[in-house]
């Protein structure tokens, strides 16, 4: 399984998001998008979730 985390382009928030500053940051699994959050370290808490998930569930 891969899941990936990625700062979201400015050119795909709307106008408003950008106009007040915020970020978004992007969870893909399996190049699906799973999870969308303002703060980086909640969506790397949320990879190593899924990981965690995965890796439980295969063995």
């Amino acid at each position: 399984m891969t899941v990936k985390v990625t700062e979201r382009d400015p050119s795909h928030l709307s106008h408003e998001a950008q106009a007040a500053g915020l970020q978004i940051w992007d969870v893909h699994q399996q190049d699906l998008l799973v999870g969308m959050f303002h703060n980086e370290t909640d969506a790397h808490q949320y990879k190593a979730e899924l990981e965690d998930l995965e890796s439980k569930r295969t063995t």
